[in-house]
């Protein structure tokens, strides 16, 4: 591949010679305007009318019954694992190819992670290995599923829509429902994604997004539960409110909690963010699809959502021939002012996790060879919308 014409090709979508950022988030609308008029309200802690409003506005989107605002995707996680009744020393069965929020809100309710391998073209947990460990390796006891090896609980299960990408997410809650675990849905990554015409995040117990500043959409640091559970979405609410006990002038707290609630403040710049949210998408969109058409020129593969699925376009990927060619391309776009990057170490070769129970994961130790993110950010297409 010849690394100076992609580039150049990066450089042409952007209409720049500077540096070219993976993914910078972009302020279209209301966004200044929204955080004065919080400032002048003076409520920007938890509290205010903005992070109500961003609940509603996030609900209405993905079709969730219920929204609940929190600091950022780690905290969603931590409270859906909470949740969905995850005790200590529990396994939750993931995947080894996620960002270290997944591993480390497991790690948080002193539960395990169990990781089983990834899908080749969807780069998200694999329906088929998730069937084979669970039929193979687990078994249905008074006490719940466990692990044969181990002895211990099952206490969930964990899959990730890696970049926007949804994963094979019906059949994992097929396979979650058969066995009776509760499945949550990492889904920080993939707003704006479905599968189907069923917005990620909605097949499971609960669905947990992340705002952070290279997000899709960003309220600085942020993050979202969603659930149609009513008592569900309560109990979220209650945890993350420092467990606090409603009360006009008394702290009463009925159990351990978390100050996890979203600023209001924050709350402001994502209702902004949500109203220019189909504009990002469809620039996303766009990208996306000059991407593909160049790399199939390239003959390098681009990664797509399987049908199914449809992308938000978070990250746009490419599969590399080998560890080389990947080192080589990383060097080259780097040293040339184009930031792309690695996907990330497996959670399964971590310090904390290298002794984590799991099945075979082939499939992720050969992707994590070869898989790089390449500029996604929305501002390439805004030059080209204004000529």
């Amino acid at each position: 591949m010849d690394y100076s014409s992609v580039a150049q090709f990066i450089r042409e979508q952007y209409h720049s010679s500077d540096f070219i950022p993976l993914h910078e988030p972009v302020f279209l609308g209301n966004e200044k305007r929204y955080l004065q008029e919080c400032i002048d309200s003076t409520f920007v802690s938890s509290v205010g009318k903005f992070v109500d409003r961003f609940e509603e506005m996030v609900a209405e989107f993905t079709g969730a019954r219920y929204a609940v605002a929190v600091v950022n995707g780690t905290a969603a996680l931590h409270t859906a694992l909470i949740c969905a009744g995850v005790r200590p020393n529990d396994e939750v069965i993931t995947q080894p190819l996620t960002f270290i929020a997944t591993c480390n809100a497991i790690s948080y309710c002193q539960a395990v992670p169990l990781f089983v391998d990834v899908d080749r073209r969807t780069l998200g947990m694999s329906a088929a290995a998730l069937e084979r460990f669970l039929l193979t390796e687990t078994e249905k006891t008074s006490g719940g599923l466990r692990n044969r090896v181990t002895g211990n609980r099952i206490g969930a299960i964990l899959p990730m829509h890696t970049f926007g990408n949804p994963c094979e997410i019906e059949r994992i809650q097929e396979l979650a429902r058969s066995f009776e675990v509760p499945m949550i849905e990492d889904a920080a990554e993939s707003l704006g994604s479905y599968y189907g015409e069923k917005h990620t995040g909605r097949f499971g117990l609960i669905g947990t997004f992340s705002f952070n500043g290279n997000k899709t959409i960003t309220t600085g640091g942020g993050g979202m539960v969603i659930t149609d559970d009513p008592g569900l979405a309560s109990r979220a609410k209650h945890l993350t409110t420092t467990a606090k006990l409603p009360h006009e002038y008394e702290f009463l707290h009925d159990e351990i909690g978390f100050n996890y609630r979203l600023p209001n403040i924050n709350a402001a710049l994502g209702c902004a963010q949500m109203e220019s949210l189909p504009l990002i998408l469809r620039r996303k969109k766009k990208l996306a699809s000059k991407y593909r058409e160049f790399f199939a020129q390239k003959d390098v593969e681009f990664v797509e959502a399987v049908s199914p699925g449809k992308s938000n376009h978070w990250l746009n990927a490419l599969v590399l021939q080998n560890p080389e060619e990947r080192q080589a391309f990383l060097e080259f776009m780097n040293s040339s002012g184009v930031m792309v990057r690695p996907v990330w170490r497996l959670m399964s070769r971590l310090p904390m996790f290298e002794s984590a129970p799991r099945g075979n994961l082939y499939v992720a130790e050969s992707l994590e060879q070869r898989v790089v993110n390449i500029p996604s950010g929305p501002r390439m297409m805004e030059k080209e919308e204004k000529s």
